[in-house]
Formats: C-alpha cells, sequence, structure tokens
C-alpha cells in the first residue's frame, strides 16, 4: 500500500469576502444611460430657458425711474425802494441833483466817522453836481454826545454854517474821542463856533434853549417807523443808514457801493 500521506494543519488567513457583481443586462445598462441623458437634458434646457428670459427682459423692460420733485423756489423779493422826505433838511449838492443820497447818522458813531474819513469827500468829489447829500439825525441812545452834537450842527445852521460845523464834528473825532466816557461840555462846541467865525452868544443861547429837540426827535421817530426792508431788516436799524433814490444801503460801505448805484441811477436819468 502507498503510504498515506500526512494532513497539513489549516492556517487561519482571512480573505476578504468579494462579492461578485450581478450580471447586467444590456437592457438595463441601456435604461441607466437613457435616464441620465435625460436629467442633463433638462437642466440644461431650465438654464437655456432662464438665460432666454432674461435677456428678453433685458432688451424689453426700461430700468424704473424715480422722479424726484424739487422743492418750489419762492422768487427773491424785489428790494423796497423808500420814498424818504428831504424838504427842510440840510443838504448839501444842487437841487436838482438827479441823485439824492439820504444820510442818518450819529456824530459819535465811530461807523459814521470812518465812512466821513474814507467816503465823504471822495463821493463829492466824483459826482460834482450830480448828487444831493441830506443829513438827517438818528442819534444812538448810548451815545451821549450824539444829541447835543445834533443841536449844535444845526444852531451852526441858523448861520449859514451847517456843513462846516459837520464837518468840524467828524474832523475832531479821533482827538475827541481818543478814550471811553468823553463828556464834550459846552466850551467846545462854543470852540468849535467860534473857529469857524459864528457869533458864539448866539450860537450858545440856541444851544442851551434846546430850539431843535423836537426837530430832532422828530426825525428819529420818523426813521423808526420806515417800513421793514424786504430782507427783514428795519428801514434803519443803525447809523449810519443811507438812502440812494431810495435805494436803502445800511452801514458804512465803501465808495464802490455806493459808485455802483449812483452809476446805474444816473444811467436810469439818461
Amino acid at each position: 500500500m502507498p503510504p498515506r500521506k500526512k494532513k497539513t494543519p489549516d492556517i487561519p488567513v482571512v480573505e476578504e469576502e468579494v462579492f461578485p457583481d450581478p450580471p447586467v443586462s444590456q437592457e438595463e445598462t441601456f435604461t441607466f444611460k437613457r435616464t441620465h441623458f435625460y436629467a442633463v437634458f433638462t437642466v440644461l434646457a431650465f438654464a437655456a430657458g432662464v438665460l432666454l428670459g432674461y435677456v428678453v427682459w433685458g432688451y424689453n423692460t426700461q430700468p424704473p425711474t424715480f422722479i424726484v420733485q424739487a422743492p418750489p423756489v419762492s422768487p427773491t423779493p424785489e428790494p423796497l425802494v423808500y420814498d424818504i422826505e428831504t424838504a427842510g433838511f440840510p443838504s448839501l449838492g444842487p437841487a436838482d441833483a438827479p441823485v439824492v443820497i439820504v444820510e442818518f447818522s450819529d456824530y459819535q458813531c465811530p461807523f459814521c466817522y470812518r465812512w466821513y474819513a474814507q467816503v465823504y469827500n471822495p463821493l463829492l468829489e466824483a459826482y460834482k453836481g450830480k448828487i444831493r447829500l441830506v443829513f438827517r439825525n438818528y442819534p444812538l441812545s448810548f451815545h451821549e454826545n450824539a444829541f447835543p452834537s445834533a443841536e449844535a450842527a444845526l444852531c451852526a445852521g441858523d448861520q449859514n454854517a451847517y456843513w462846516e460845523y459837520h464837518n468840524a464834528l467828524f474832523d475832531n473825532y479821533p482827538t475827541m474821542y481818543n478814550q471811553e466816557g468823553i463828556i464834550l461840555d459846552q466850551e467846545t462846541y462854543n470852540r468849535f463856533a467860534r473857529d469857524l467865525g459864528l457869533n458864539v452868544d448866539t450860537f450858545e443861547t440856541c444851544m442851551t434853549s434846546h430850539k431843535y429837540q423836537q426837530f430832532i426827535l422828530d426825525d428819529m421817530e420818523y426813521a423808526n417807523n420806515l417800513p421793514v426792508d424786504t430782507n427783514g431788516e428795519a428801514g434803519v436799524g443803525g447809523t449810519p443808514t443811507f438812502f440812494i433814490n431810495g435805494h436803502r444801503l445800511g452801514g458804512a460801505y465803501p465808495f464802490e457801493a455806493f459808485q455802483e448805484i449812483i452809476e446805474a441811477e444816473l444811467a436810469k436819468s439818461n
């Protein structure tokens, strides 16, 4: 008998189990591919439809228009042209001058002095024979010398020296008001009258009797009752205030501001 072979012991070997793929029929393979084709086609068709709709909408639809309506603009009101009384008040220049400048002023006002020093003489010289300057009083309550100075000038006017005295008050302004709180006495007013060759006794009697007190008060009341300008400012709200053929100019403006209005008024008269 042939010898029997020895049996080899089993060796534990771990081998992963592999499940064979089930056989796939040709029909099943075709169905799987056709389903994917339809899905892809559907996505592409949807995308194309969206794109086409966007293009058509973009060409046929205008962007929304927003209309912002501006608030109505009120027309700027024309400046008020005043009719200022001039008869019976001190004036300088021809009675028939085409341009009349009315000044409401205060002999102690620093801005009135500045206008006098810078504009007064150049204006009279540049428009000699073409303008008439009328002086009306508006002494401010906190200027203690303003009212008696106005009286002094009017008293000098009784001796035909109103404008000479007017000039003396302003010419001496820097020395009279070189410090605050100065009160001018009667002797100071008399000295100016004496320097102008006036009868000092007559002049002093006029001042001490307050002959022109009511005249000045009437000037002030008249100024206070002028209508408000279209810009909301008082007709005479301070000093100096000018009316050039009725056109209001409130303040110590330079020569050029007066020149502009005067030239326009002269052009009208021509």
